[in-house]
């Protein structure tokens, strides 16, 4: 007993720290990848004409981190081939997650996946538990590179035949611009190219490439993992079904809204085809929801209508575990389910035949009531150091905690404070309210010692 007491009492506070919880250690690797794709950006050669200032590295690494696209430069002209490479890799990191890279090159050097990194992956991935974690892993970032190489070989046999291009350029650019797609990140090098002065190519098939891409990138990796082994299991969770339902729910309801606003005389689509009417606005819709592609040549002229369309699409956002970020489908669907419920005089969030946890309708209730206070937060803190319209603002900083990339030209205007907001805020989306509060909270939960009489307050 002695010896133990003398053990006990030589170990240090450190020795007797807690592990990093799993949200934690997910906020601090962002944060580091940060840093390392800032001094990455900010080497000499990674610029064409001159280097990148660092709070132009710090605010594309960031980005490009969070597959988000907003871009205080013009990666086509600003950056060298080789600074390109570099934005292409970070895109890459954000998109199937750093842990996932972290685990594969753990497993490539023989090193055991310990504990609390299978818990961290779990949680990066949205998945419910750690089972057979670093498995799944591994078919996660096959399929991933599966889908985006079959992108890129469409884009390269498409974009071949394009003269203002070289074959070397096509197959390059395809590449890209298929990672970017998948990924949810929105970055185009051909901005700023000469021959595209309205940016990526908007042909037919150059749209449906790129939108289906973008459309299987937003759907999570459950989903994803759920469609592609139906041929074994038969049978879809009811996280899958929801997912779908309001996936395709949201791409309708934005392309028939966009198609209204920007048929109308005298707005962007007026003079297109019927065919050509739909497909844009159906590209526009899939984009919204985080990817950040512009499928409207004249952006800036949105109609109003569309913006606010634009702005509800991309606060929703994409699927829980996905490239994308938002509140989340899921969110959106636990809400919707819960008022419904509500609204039937039913005690319980009910749907496809299961109830709803209690504890899922808190947390997204938390995501909504978080997020909502950081977005209108930095829109508050933009409008007080800039000159700008409000709905410009609005569009901008939800379009960052959306990791979308949407912009309506005032990335380029924001001052240092601006960009510092947008970079915060950038950050926030992808990693979410949820695992950001955690992180920052105390990594175990007390039982509520004192239970106080219950009272009601007055609503609505």
């Amino acid at each position: 007993m002695a010896a133990q007491q003398s053990k006990a009492a030589q170990t240090t506070p450190w020795q007797r720290q807690r592990p990093a919880t799993p949200a934690l250690r997910l906020v601090l690797g962002l944060v580091v990848l940060v840093v390392l794709g800032t001094f990455a950006l900010i080497l000499p050669f990674e610029g064409r004409e001159h280097p990148l200032s660092w709070n132009e590295a710090l605010f594309t690494a960031t980005s490009a981190l969070t597959v988000t696209g907003l871009s205080i430069i013009t990666p086509g002209s600003d950056l060298s081939i080789y600074g390109q490479l570099a934005l292409l890799l970070l895109i890459q990191m954000g998109g199937v997650g750093f842990m996932v890279v972290a685990v594969v090159v753990l497993r490539l050097l023989g090193r055991r996946i310990r504990l609390t990194d299978r818990l961290a992956l779990s949680d990066s991935l949205g998945l419910l538990a750690p089972a057979a974690i670093v498995r799944l892993t591994m078919r996660v970032l096959l399929i991933v590179l599966l889908l985006e190489g079959l992108g890129a070989l469409l884009l390269f046999l498409h974009w071949r035949n394009d003269p203002r291009l070289t074959e070397g350029q096509a197959a390059f650019y395809a590449i890209f611009h298929a990672v970017s797609a998948f990924c949810n990140a929105g970055f185009d090098l051909f901005s700023g190219t000469p021959g595209y002065p309205d940016g990526i190519p908007r042909d037919n098939l150059s749209l449906i490439i790129l939108g289906s891409l973008i459309f299987l990138g937003g759907l999570g990796i459950p989903v994803l993992a759920e469609l592609f082994t139906f041929w074994r299991i038969r049978h879809f969770s009811l996280h899958t079904r929801i997912t779908m339902r309001v996936v395709i729910f949201l791409l309708l309801f934005g392309a028939i809204n966009i198609a209204l606003a920007e048929s109308r005389q005298g707005a962007t689509l007026d003079a297109e085809p019927l065919p050509r009417l739909a497909l844009i606005s159906l590209f526009q819709s899939i984009s919204a929801r985080t990817a950040g592609f512009a499928g409207i040549a004249d952006f800036t002229a949105l109609s109003p209508a569309t913006m606010l369309v634009l702005i509800i699409l991309m606060f929703i956002g994409c699927a829980p575990a996905s490239m994308g970020g938002g509140i989340t489908t899921g969110t959106f669907a636990a809400l919707t389910i819960s008022l419904w419920s509500f609204a039937r005089g039913q005690q319980q969030a009910q749907f496809g035949g299961r109830t709803l946890a209690v504890g899922t309708m808190r947390k997204a209730a938390a995501v909504l009531t978080i997020s909502l206070f950081v977005v209108c937060l930095a829109i508050w803190l933009i409008l007080m150091t800039h000159d700008a319209p409000f709905d410009l603002v609005t569009f901008e900083v939800v379009s960052a905690f959306a990791t979308c990339g949407l912009t309506m030209g005032m990335t380029s205007e924001l001052n240092l404070f601006g960009q510092m907001v947008i970079c915060f805020v950038m950050f926030w989306g992808r990693l979410g309210a949820l695992t950001i509060i955690v992180a920052i909270a105390r990594s175990s939960s007390r039982p509520d010692v004192l239970h106080y009489p219950e009272e009601q307050i007055l609503i609505g």
